[in-house]
């Protein structure tokens, strides 16, 4: 799952900070555009990424909203294609 996030800017490192720590959380990046961070998630299902969404990550002080999106395929992955068998997100 990708989750797109709004940052208070005084508040962007102690946000990062936190989301690296938390264990559902893969990856995190500061970027341009839109947003302020992008971090990758991995959750057993659709209730258990909306647990960690409401009770972990829009509870950080500085986090003002988020935009999600589910990952339906991986097409590749680490610089290798993927196959439909080993897709997982």
């Amino acid at each position: 799952m990708i989750l797109n996030l709004f940052v208070e800017s005084r508040e962007l490192e102690i946000v990062i900070e936190t989301l690296v720590k938390l264990g559902e959380v893969t990856e995190v990046y500061e970027v341009t555009g839109e947003y302020d961070v992008v971090c990758l998630l991995r959750a057993k299902n659709i209730l258990a990424f909306r647990e960690v969404l409401k009770n972990k990550v829009l509870k950080i002080p500085g986090v003002k909203s988020t935009v999600s999106a589910i990952v339906l395929f991986t097409h590749k992955r680490d610089g290798k294609r993927t196959s439909q068998k080993d897709s997982g997100h």
